[in-house]
Order: C-alpha cells, then structure tokens, then sequence
C-alpha cells in the first residue's frame, strides 16, 4: 500500500457496525441488555465440580451445544457471537473483499482431555467427536471463526488476562488504521475450566454468599470477591468509509484507547493506582476529550476487595471534578467475570448503554464502601443520554486497556457525531 493510502487508512474513523452478544442472561444481543438493563442476575451454583471440596462453585454458566461432541465451549460461544455480530452488520460477503477482512480472538484454555490417561482418551476419541488435538492450541477459536468465514486479513489472537477482550478490540483497530485491512471481526469468550475455578478459589478471590445472586457486590462494603461467568462478545469494526459505502448502520465509534502495564505484581493493585491514573488520562488525550465529556463508565469492577478501591482512586485521579457527574458501573455484578471475555462483553454493553441513554446498575450495593465513593448506580439502571462512554480493564499480571466510545446518530438515539472533530490516531 502507498504512503498515501497508508495516511489516509491512519485518518479514518473505525465504528462499530456489528454486535453479537451471549452470556448467562440470554443468547443474543437483545435479551443480554434488556435483563441487564433491569438488573437481572445470571450467577447460580454450580454443583459436581469435583475440585471442590463440596462440589459446588458459585459462577454465571451459559446453556449452549456444540456444532459437534466435544467441541470446547469456548469455540461455540465464539462462533455463537459471530454469526450474530455478521447477520447484525448485514455482510454481504459478495462484496466484501476477505483479504481485507481481519479477525481477531482472544485466547481461551485449550483442550486438556490429552491430558487424561489413554483409556479415557480412547473414548473421548470416538466417531463424530471432536479430537483433543484439534483444540488444543489457545488460538483455535480465532483459527475457526475465522476459517468459518474464509476472512484472509490479519489474524490475531491475545492472551493477557481480563484484558484480552478488550485488547483485541484495539488490536483489530490498529489493523485497520495501518491499512493492513478494511474491517474485523473482533472479540473473545470465556467458559469456566476447573483448573481456573480451582487456582482462583487458591487466592481467595472468589465470592461466598448463601445466596449466590447476592455473592458479586461491587463497590460495596460486604464484598469479598468476584464469581466466575461465561459468554462471549463479537463485534463487527470497520473504516468509516468502508461502512457508510456499503450502507451499514453504526452502533459507535472508536474515539480513544490505549493500552498500559503496570509493573508492580501478579495479582496485586498498585494502591497508588498512578498506572490506572495514567492510563485514562493518555486515553482522554487520545480520544481529544476533557473529563467532564465522559458520561459513563463501565468499571472492571470485580468485587474485589482491593480491586474496586484502586479503580475508584484511579477513575477519580484522573477525572478530578468531573468524578462526581459520572455514572460509574460493574455489570459483572449480574454477569459474573468472564475473565478472557469479560473487555468484549462489557464494551458491548457500553455500546449498548451508549446506544440506547441507560446507565446499567451494579446490583447487591446495597451498602457503599466509603472508599468507594463514585456513583456506581446501585441497584436500579438510570436513564442518562450521554455523548461518550469509557470502558476499563485491569487485569491480573499488570495487563490495563481502554477504550472510549462515542454515540452514533441511530434510530434510538437520535444523535449525529458527524460534526465531530476528528481524533488522533488510536495509540496502543
């Protein structure tokens, strides 16, 4: 491609014109946002995992069959997502140039059924069953979502944590602003493994509540820990101009992200949060954004004793004043932490929020810890019509993303952006 082709790529505005959305609240887009829109919860206990002591594990599960037996779950929640984050964009792969088209997945936990001893394997490698083998690169789901759809761009796939998904949002982004591709498909999914079920119940991050709906508390003074959920989120991303050719309609652009790591632990917060502080602060600049022009964000929020502190400090750092007017939420709350899929998950529902002017709450808080002292909306979502939306990750091993939205002129929103300057280059 020509400098010239490359300046041009680097200028344009990347929008989202696609979503595919499934979790524990529903199988598609529409019935993920309403439930969470009235704060309804997905997380239950989960009984027979043999690697507890009792068996039981308190997390947010998707109901979802394989195209095959034994196809990891993780594969078929992608797949799930992407079909319908395609049908919503309304590909027409006629005329769609798939050499242009990029996909980008997060990694997910490989097939450890090689693991077994070889009797078991034997049975695990009946007629019409999937082979271990086949699955157990981390990279599969990216590999077959993208072969599904014979997309010939650029391929990525990620695995930083709870970062991922949001980091192969802006990893997708790059390619398109480096001229690599016109559009991408771009998300990840999560499915609870024992192995992680297990080392996290080893750190004691994991929430306990007699009632399993009331065990996830952001924010709130009797938190003690997240629970673990699954889904997945695809998105459609594609260069403004390649979009409004084909006719597509817009859900939001991608004003700002960026990506930070902060050197400090595995698993611990830098109780300073001056990495966090930076990171929304570069992401505002990038974005050519003050403060006070974010209307909500979506927290990573995990109910964590030291988590939700160190978030609050950071969004506060940084926002000044301007914390005070912003509506501040963690839907894990109701959706558990997908961990892998939490970034495309959330940042769906950001768009969402965005999309429609809602504010999602983050339910149990019902007691707001002091050091936790933003408008985290309890218990009931709020109608707020807001220009702009942020979304955080923070992840375990120093891993940080955001990324900024900006609200489209759609039917439900009324609104037209096109008068907006237009923003620097999106910097990882």
């Amino acid at each position: 491609m020509q400098a010239g082709a490359i300046s041009q790529c680097q200028a344009d505005r990347i929008v989202i014109t696609g979503i595919g959305l499934i979790a524990s609240v529903g199988d598609d887009r529409e019935n993920v946002w309403r439930a969470v829109r009235h704060g309804q919860s997905g997380v239950r206990a989960i009984t027979g995992l043999s690697c507890f002591p009792d068996g039981l594990l308190i997390g947010a599960p998707v109901e979802i069959s394989g195209e095959r037996p034994g196809q990891l779950k993780p594969i078929a929640l992608c797949q799930h997502a992407a079909a319908e984050a395609i049908d919503d964009a309304r590909i027409d792969f006629s005329h769609v140039d798939l050499d242009r088209f990029g996909c980008a997945v997060s990694g997910h936990m490989g097939d450890t059924n090689g693991l077994e001893p070889v009797d078991v394997r034997d049975r695990l490698a009946a007629d019409g069953v999937v082979p271990w083998w086949s699955q157990w690169l981390p990279n599969t789901a990216c590999s077959q979502v993208a072969n599904r759809y014979r997309l010939g761009g650029p391929r990525l796939c990620h695995s930083t944590a709870c970062a991922s998904g949001l980091i192969e949002i802006l990893s997708a982004v790059r390619s398109i602003q480096d001229g690599q591709c016109d559009l991408a498909l771009a998300g990840s999914a999560e499915a609870i493994h024992p192995l992680f079920a297990a080392g996290f119940q080893a750190m004691r991050v994991l929430a306990h509540h007699e009632d399993p709906r009331q065990a996830c508390r952001p924010f709130d003074s009797g938190r003690s820990g997240f629970v673990m959920g699954e889904g997945s989120a695809m998105f459609v991303i594609e260069r403004l101009s390649h979009a409004q050719r084909r006719g597509a309609d817009i859900y939001a652009e991608i004003v700002g992200g960026k990506m930070q790591a902060e050197a400090h632990h595995l698993t611990g917060l830098d109780a300073t949060s001056d990495v966090l502080t930076y990171l929304i602060k570069a992401t505002l600049k990038n974005a050519r954004l003050q403060p006070g022009d974010v209307g909500y964000v979506n927290a990573h929020g995990t109910g964590t004793l030291q988590n939700d502190v160190a978030e609050t400090r950071g969004i506060r750092n940084a926002m000044g004043r301007a914390a005070d007017r912003i509506c501040v939420s963690s839907t894990k709350s109701m959706l558990g932490h997908l961990v892998n899929a939490a970034g495309s998950v959330e940042l769906a529902i950001t768009a969402l929020a965005l999309r429609d002017g809602f504010a999602p709450p983050t339910v149990n808080l019902t007691n707001p810890d002091p050091e936790c002292d933003l408008d985290c909306i309890p218990l009931v979502g709020r109608s707020s019509p807001f220009e702009h939306a942020m979304k955080l990750s923070v992840a375990f091993g120093g891993h940080m993303a955001a990324v900024i939205l900006r609200r489209w002129k759609d039917a439900k929103s009324g609104r037209d952006s096109l008068h907006w300057e237009l923003p620097d280059r999106i910097a990882a």
